[in-house]
């Protein structure tokens, strides 16, 4: 991929395929590589490009569908489930993130390499507006971010050029700057000290002019000025206390935080500019690189702060026997400092007298490692110039209560900068080779720099040569042995000691809570569900303070409404935190997985009983659980899209536990679901289990229902005779149950095994099975079989072409399904109906018909069905002549082939391009 946005945005595949100027595709490239981690939602895409229009859905399915196919599904893979449209762009490929990685390289290089890099980095821009051409509302602030990024690496190349002594070169660049932008301080500032052969009068008149036209200059350019015009700041002679610089020297470098950085320390600046003190706090878990950034900040900020900069570690969650510090001994060691030097005591004392020190100096000051808001608030300047960096695993509640607060809370990198810091010493040859085990052992340390570093120590320091890299893998897919190869002790380098110092310092139950959540199958879980952990530990458990704290204190991740722990906490509280007495913890453990599966099961439960309200199940009601109640299909769908992968982790863990309930309830509640968006190996892997589950611990009706919907996934998957061997056992099954209740489940197996003969052309066999089923549905009063079974004979008739028999049954069909409020089925019944129209050339009968059918599968939630319909429609139309609404249905198609895989989607696109 080649890209631009510097200028006029444009794009180039591997494939050939390009998007450029104003069209929606490209403003859409150039929206993602301009947001963080080149991602962003629907919701933000539209906002951004189309505000206000009610189209605005449509319109963006159009612009990734377009973008996709110009650019390949590599660099615009599918979104599945999270909501974002993601662009991977593969190292160097986009002119802004070329220039971005030179400006971050640049930091901290000698002036001269500094200069040279920022004029690589500079050469990405044609000095023109970025984003030129896009004119959307949404670009704007986009366009002025850009704007000031490249007009600070000026500023920074003038700096390094001025500092390089580099005169010829920046005599003429201030030229042609003054000449284009004589308003900017920095320009003028660096204009001054270029041309330094001018006369004091001629600098004089420049100056007055500058101030007459712009107001006073800042602090940079009133220096400047000072110096060309030969005035002296202090008096000479003056003997000036030296400036504290306490920082500790450079560590690793910050990969994949520039933005973090830059961004922080242009909200400092401008407190420092409009005269407030700048008050910082990063806070995030252990490991995620909090006094990296920090430092990186502190020292990017360096120059601002005159008067100099203070450090004190904090020792909050310092490991080992290091104490934690007070306030009174950081206070002591800055005013020994910072004159006058003063020896009072007494905390509030001291804390004045800083206040007081501080009062007209510009310092920066770095608080590390911050255990609470009382051991930072007696350390923090009253107003003024001066800034404070904070570093907490802790968000410091109190803290932003009381001050205001520049907060910022750290994440785990992308996979990108991930593999970064695994590679930054790798060769580009083995970074190639060893590509698959790299990107697993980001995977396993879950992105999280502590642990990425660790891992990067071991493969570079011969511990672990870089050709076993695979057997690493392998080793660390254990929680156990995953915790023991990320600690390097005598690096001090320890994930699991890291952690550790989180844990200690929570309540009772924060830890037993954190310990419980180790135990849910995750990968995460809503806070429903997280309060019905409580219960498991007993009546006067305060489990939303519990929680509370957690998430405080970084150990716990909300997403959403969503909680999560990361997989490195999740490995550490299952083997480390010991939440009670050891005879306690084992009654402990089952009472809390029975509360997990409960909490799924009655909730899973109550959205099946939405989707499909024939079916039911031996579920008691709830006990102790907390359940939704889901008003329609909708509802019930967007829940379950939620909890799917923690619902399918639960299944896992009641095989793994062979606790027989869940092992077949579980996956029969959840079935319906899997089948409307078409998770189909999912569920055929799920009933498997079930049917060996059932058949131990359920009644023959029961286990004739889990032969059925395993028969069914079958089906949805084309496996015909395995469906039919599953059905004649639950029919034999059924048949030996002769209650109302067996014959109900008798005339379903039946129907089901009709409609499956039917698919192998066996149709005087499904005839049979069919007619039984439609006599049995009658017997039993159950309208909605009645109604199924009509329209599966229905559907026989028109496969032999008998229309008329075909128009009967499903006419009759119809009259059934009035009866009840199944929507599916009345879906169905159009569905056929439509196909029978259609092959008596009724065309305009078979249009409304496949319409409302397509509606209620939409309105159902039912994916692979809408699909069905929507695409014979689509033919439909395009004979009819109506090609526009032909398209919106094959547009509507592809969109939820993409959800469900991707599978055909090729064909659709090619049909719809040939159809525009």
């Amino acid at each position: 991929m080649k890209g631009y946005v510097l200028g006029p945005v444009s794009a180039e595949g591997e494939g050939g395929g390009r998007v450029f100027g104003t069209s929606r595709a490209a403003a859409l490239f150039a929206l993602l590589v301009t947001s963080q981690d080149c991602r962003c939602t629907r919701e933000e895409i539209a906002e951004a490009i189309w505000p206000g229009n009610e189209k605005a859905a449509e319109l963006v399915n159009r612009a990734i569908s377009d973008l996709r196919k110009q650019l390949g599904r590599e660099a615009v893979p599918h979104g599945g489930k999270s909501g974002y449209c993601t662009l991977r762009v593969p190292e160097g490929d986009v002119d802004l993130l070329r220039f971005r990685d030179a400006v971050a390289k640049a930091d901290g290089l000698s002036h001269p390499q500094r200069f040279e890099l920022l004029g690589a980095a500079l050469e990405e821009w044609d000095g023109g507006e970025p984003l030129r051409g896009l004119t959307q509302s949404g670009f704007q602030l986009r366009r002025e971010v850009l704007r000031a990024e490249l007009m600070d690496a000026v500023y920074a190349r003038l700096d390094a050029a001025w500092k390089s002594r580099k005169m010829k070169w920046l005599r003429e660049e201030t030229e042609k700057w003054y000449g284009r932008a004589p308003q900017l301080p920095q320009i003028f500032r660096f204009y001054l000290l270029a041309h330094d052969d001018l006369s004091k009068r001629r600098c004089e008149q420049l100056i007055k002019r500058w101030r007459e036209r712009n107001g006073n200059p800042d602090p940079d350019l009133q220096s400047a000025i000072d110096l060309v015009l030969g005035v002296s700041p202090r008096p000479v002679g003056t003997l000036l206390p030296p400036v504290p610089f306490q920082l500790p020297g450079s560590g690793r470098r910050p990969i994949g935080q520039e933005q973090l950085i830059r961004g922080l320390a242009d909200a400092v600046c401008a407190q420092q500019d409009a005269g407030n003190l700048a008050l910082v706090l990063i806070s995030g878990m252990a490991g995620v690189g909090k006094t990296t950034v920090a430092h990186e900040l502190a020292r990017s900020l360096r120059e601002r702060f005159p008067d100099g900069l203070l450090h004190a570690e904090l020792n909050g969650f310092a490991g080992g026997d290091v104490r934690l510090a007070e306030p009174d001994e950081i206070l002591d060691g800055f005013l020994a400092t910072l004159p006058p030097y003063t020896t009072v005591t007494g905390t509030e004392s001291r804390s004045n007298a800083l206040r007081s020190a501080l009062d007209h100096r510009s310092v920066l000051i770095v608080l590390d490692d911050a255990l609470n808001a009382q051991q930072v608030l007696p350390l923090l300047p009253g107003d003024g110039t001066c800034a404070v960096i904070i570093t907490s695993r802790n968000d410091l509640l109190r803290l932003q209560s009381e001050r205001k607060v520049m907060f910022r809370k750290m994440e785990p990198l992308c996979e990108a900068d991930a593999l970064e810091v695994l590679q930054e010493k790798v060769s580009q040859k083995d970074r190639k080779l060893y590509d698959r085990p790299f990107r697993e052992l980001v995977r396993i340390c879950d992105r999280l720099p502590l642990a990425l570093t660790v891992v990067a120590r071991l493969l570079e320091n011969g511990a672990r040569p870089l050709r076993t890299i695979s057997a690493l893998v392998r080793e660390m897919e254990q929680e156990r042995a995953k915790l023991d190869a990320l600690d390097l002790p005598e690096d001090e380098l320890s994930v699991r000691a890291a952690l550790n110092c989180s844990v200690r310092v929570l309540g009772e139950e924060a830890r037993l809570l954190l310990w419980q959540l180790a135990l849910h199958p995750g990968p995460s879980a809503s806070w429903e569900a997280v309060m019905d952990l409580g219960r498991a530990a007993g009546e006067g458990a305060r489990t939303d303070r519990a929680l509370a704290e957690l998430v405080a204190a970084n150990l716990v991740e909300l997403l959403g409404e969503r909680y999560r722990l990361h997989d490195l906490v999740r490995a550490f509280a299952r083997h480390h935190v010991r939440p009670g007495p050891d005879e306690e913890r084992g009654d402990m453990k089952r009472a809390t997985v029975r509360q997990i599966l409960e909490h799924q099961l009655h909730n899973v439960r109550a959205c099946d009983q939405v989707l499909d309200r024939e079916r039911t199940l031996p579920i008691d009601e709830p006990d102790g659980v907390t359940v939704i109640e889901p008003a329609e299909p909708g509802q019930a769908m967007t829940y379950l899209d939620e909890e799917y992968d923690a619902v399918q982790r639960g299944i896992r863990l009641a095989v793994d536990q062979r606790i027989e309930r869940y092992e077949w309830l579980l996956p029969m509640a959840l079935v319906t679901y899997q089948w409307r968006r078409h998770r189909l190996d999912d569920a055929l892997t799920n009933l498997r289990y079930a049917v060996g589950a059932a058949e131990s611990a359920a009644s023959p009706v029961d286990c004739a229902m889990v032969h059925r919907m395993l028969a069914g996934t079958q089906w949805r998957r084309g496996m015909y005779d395995a469906a039919v061997g599953h059905l004649r056992r639950a029919v034999r099954l059924n048949e030996e149950d002769h209650s109302q209740e067996g014959r109900l489940s008798l005339a379903r197996s039946l129907h089901r095994l009709g409609i499956t003969l039917r698919k192998q052309e066996n149709w005087a066999d499904a005839e049979d099975a069919l007619c039984q089923a439609l006599e049995l549905c009658r017997a039993v009063s159950d309208p909605v079989g009645e109604a199924a079974a009509l329209n599966a004979l229905g559907a026989l008739h028109h496969d032999r072409g008998e229309h008329e028999h075909a128009l009967r049954r499903c006419a009759d069909a119809l009259v059934a399904v009035e009866r009840t409020v199944e929507r599916s089925g009345l879906a169905d019944v159009l569905f056929t109906l439509a196909k029978v129209h259609l092959s008596r050339s009724e065309r305009a009968e078979a249009v409304a018909l496949y319409r409302k059918a397509g509606d209620i599968y939409r309105e159902q939630g039912n994916w692979p069905y809408e699909v069905k319909v929507r695409r014979l429609f689509a033919d439909v139309l395009v004979s009819a002549g109506e090609t526009e609404e032909a398209v919106r249905e094959l547009e509507r198609v592809i969109v939820l082939r993409e959800e469900m895989g991707g599978e055909g989607v090729r064909e659709v696109r090619e049909l719809l391009e040939g159809l525009r």
